[in-house]
């Protein structure tokens, strides 16, 4: 049986930075590959500074190599232009970021739902209530959906991003230090949430973390040094 395509597939991604005329051009990502298989979990570690979140924003298309290739779902998303590359972030990607970036004025259940207003069908916009109300009883939040974000805790609205994550039923969830503004048992109890809808969701996850505790959870680990990515010391058991 041939083994199935990966969802994620990088070769040879660089991220060059020009610098001034007296000064040499700053090279943050240097000849990266990397394949993602579906349903995958992975963390990619390393100190800060190394280029973890360049490298998930070229994987998020926030951002565009210098030279290489990045393939999602065997489609090739350098060539393609800024207004498809949108439609590829809000379909197939989903962002959870160290800033939960709620909208303060409107309820949990409107936030959620904030990226699927790109859509012009009404019937999809209907399905997607009934998709977020479910998602947020699964997180523990269906009694808050009508609360604002400054009524919940900090976890609660860490939970509220990865539902609006995941509205759209992403393949690809990212993760860029997703616990990093949180409490000890805030984050596990977040870390554990995003691998049970890694499972549950049949969503690819990837997470950028400097938290060893949550790397060790996820199914590979990945260290970003010097510009490669190499395994991390210790693999799984970093």
């Amino acid at each position: 049986m041939p083994t199935p395509a990966p969802l994620l597939k990088l070769v040879n991604v660089t991220r060059r930075y020009d610098s001034s005329a007296n000064a040499a051009a700053l090279t943050v990502l240097n000849d990266v590959s990397l394949e993602v298989a579906r349903g995958e979990s992975l963390a990619i570690v390393g100190p800060s500074g190394s280029g973890k979140s360049t490298l998930l924003h070229i994987i998020g298309t926030l951002d565009r190599p210098t030279s290489g290739s990045v393939a999602l779902d065997g489609q090739d998303l350098i060539a393609l232009d800024d207004q498809r590359l949108a439609a590829v972030r809000n379909r197939q990607i989903g962002f959870v970021f160290q800033s939960h970036y709620l909208l303060p004025q409107c309820t949990v259940l409107e936030n959620v739902l904030v990226p699927t207003l790109a859509s012009a069908e009404a019937a999809v916009r209907d399905r997607a209530g009934e998709r977020a109300e479910r998602l947020l009883k699964r997180v523990g939040l269906g009694e808050r959906k009508s609360h604002r974000p400054g009524e919940l805790s900090g976890g609660e609205r860490q939970r509220v991003a990865v539902v609006r994550a995941l509205i759209n039923q992403p393949h690809l969830l990212l993760a860029d230090e997703p616990t990093g503004s949180l409490d000890h048992t805030s984050a596990r109890q977040l870390g554990q949430l995003l691998l049970e809808l890694n499972r549950e969701e049949g969503v690819t996850l990837i997470v950028v973390t400097h938290a060893l505790e949550l790397a060790r959870r996820m199914g590979r680990v990945l260290e970003l040094r010097d510009g490669g990515l190499v395994p991390a010391a210790g693999g799984q058991h970093l």
